[in-house]
């Protein structure tokens, strides 16, 4: 079900129509539970965030109590002295900070290095490949330093070849333009090795090791966020979705259902649940597309040897439509997969069966393993598929979102980035020229679902021939 509305956002075409929600209602609905092992595993918040009502007044406004929003809430807090209110749709984590598979790796960008370079130039990208190393840090130190106890598991991450045509070779020329564009050494495993490191699935063709990156469990890390903004002062209304975002001379008036919110600047952290009627600025700029995930119950240790998978490590496949995968701590194994184009509950239906499909195809010794949870969610890419951090039109507005798929460590760096900005404390020469660059809006956005649509049409054909 799509819903659309003419409106007319600064520097957009006059009678330009955009959609305000790509997707079914269903994935849309804050009421119900998300059904995932992280909302079933995670300790409550154990703080009152309650919706706003009447009229309050705050210093900072920040839209979304993910990773990023709550991130830049306690920095400007903490770090800037300001006056900070959070506004949330559904409950801190709602969205896809409590949602993911918990990869705290390298990422942010669907763009590869080679054409960010020559787009970009290499001191640029180097610059963004740095702020990602120093992400991944970030978020180990902000877990040691508050006590939040995120289940975290190290290893690296490993990139698997999903077919012959992918290995080889090709890994090699990865590795090869990884060592020369960022400086990363990368090494190449067979599957003899791959097993010897407790990762012997079916159908992998050898890998690609990334020395960087833990696992942690997202909920937690969000949830200890949460905690620490609310304990430094920042006000975090939940079940509070901006219905309008409006100028009234210097300030910004947001609009929920049941308050109004005064602030001298505004923070976007919405990333893939940006809808285009509420948050006008960021209108047909952003392309939400949908991640699913299915969790076992836990495995044995006679079922782990049975498979020869034994491993903490995170690994993803080299297909276009990747799945990405781990074993979690307790014994659980966790297997997401990007796709489809509809949110309904039918459709949900048809993604936990794909998912069954290829989990059992990689993993045929655990074919009788039952799949206790299974939930899915929205991520967010751009069209220039690098992320934005920065000032959007006019003076006080700023955003920080569009992680395609892959935020759980960037949001750390974004966060405190952008709170950076507001606070005046640097300007937008400090960040990568990859973050900074002006966010362009997808050409004829009302038919975004119809070029995701396309896409996956080719990638699938792409995955199953190469």
């Amino acid at each position: 079900m799509l819903t659309a509305r003419s409106m007319t956002p600064p520097g957009a075409p006059v009678g330009a129509v955009f959609l305000s929600s790509l997707y079914h209602p269903a994935l849309y609905d804050r009421d119900p539970p998300v059904g995932s092992y992280w909302e079933a595993s995670a300790p409550p918040l154990g703080r009152e965030t309650p919706p706003l009502h009447d009229t309050a007044t705050c210093e900072v406004a920040v839209i979304g109590a993910g990773y990023t929003g709550l991130t830049a809430a306690l920095t400007l807090a903490e770090q800037h002295g300001a006056g900070v209110a959070v506004l949330e749709a559904g409950t801190p984590g709602w969205g896809a900070s409590g949602r993911n598979g918990g990869f705290c790796c390298l990422g942010g960008a669907k763009l590869g290095y080679g054409v960010m370079a020559r787009r970009y130039g290499l001191a640029e990208t180097r610059r963004f490949f740095a702020a990602q190393m120093e992400s991944i840090d970030l978020v180990q130190q902000t877990c040691a330093e508050r006590g939040i106890d995120a289940d975290i598991t190290g290893g690296g991450e490993i990139l698997l070849a999903h077919k012959a045509s992918r290995g080889g070779a090709v890994l090699q020329a990865e590795r090869e333009e990884l060592r020369e564009l960022v400086g990363l050494d990368c090494p190449v495993l067979d599957n003899d090795a791959l097993a010897a490191r407790g990762l012997a699935g079916a159908g992998f063709h050898g890998g690609l090791e990334l020395p960087l990156g833990v696992g942690l469990h997202p909920l937690k890390y969000l949830r200890g966020l949460a905690r620490a903004a609310l304990d430094a002062g920042v006000t975090v209304y939940g079940h509070s979705p901006v219905t309008a975002l409006q100028r009234e001379g210097a300030d910004f008036l947001l609009v929920t259902p049941r308050g109004r919110l005064r602030a001298r600047k505004v923070i976007l952290a919405t990333n893939g649940y940006t809808e285009d009627d509420s948050m006008r600025p960021l209108a047909g700029r952003l392309m939400p597309a949908l991640s699913s995930i299915i969790v076992t119950r836990p495995l044995s240790a006679a079922e782990q040897k049975a498979q020869g998978w034994t491993s903490m490590v995170m690994c993803a496949d080299s297909r276009r439509l990747l799945h990405y995968f781990r074993l979690l701590p307790d014994g659980r194994f966790l297997w997401g997969g990007r796709g489809g184009i509809s949110g309904s509950p039918a459709a949900a239906a048809r993604s936990q069966a794909r998912l069954r499909r290829t989990f059992e195809h990689h993993y045929p010794a655990w074919r009788h393993v039952e799949t206790e949870y299974f939930w899915r969610g929205l991520v967010c890419l751009t069209k220039p598929l690098v992320p934005f951090v920065g000032k959007l039109e006019g003076e006080g507005l700023y955003a920080a979102l569009a992680y395609h798929g892959n935020g759980v460590s960037f949001t750390a760096w974004a966060g405190r980035a952008v709170a950076a900005q507001v606070a005046g404390a640097q300007g937008a020469e400090a960040l990568p020229a990859v973050l900074r660059a002006p966010l362009p809006r997808f050409p004829l956005p009302f038919l975004r679902k119809a070029y995701l649509t396309g896409a996956y049409a080719v990638y699938g054909a792409q995955d199953a021939l190469t």
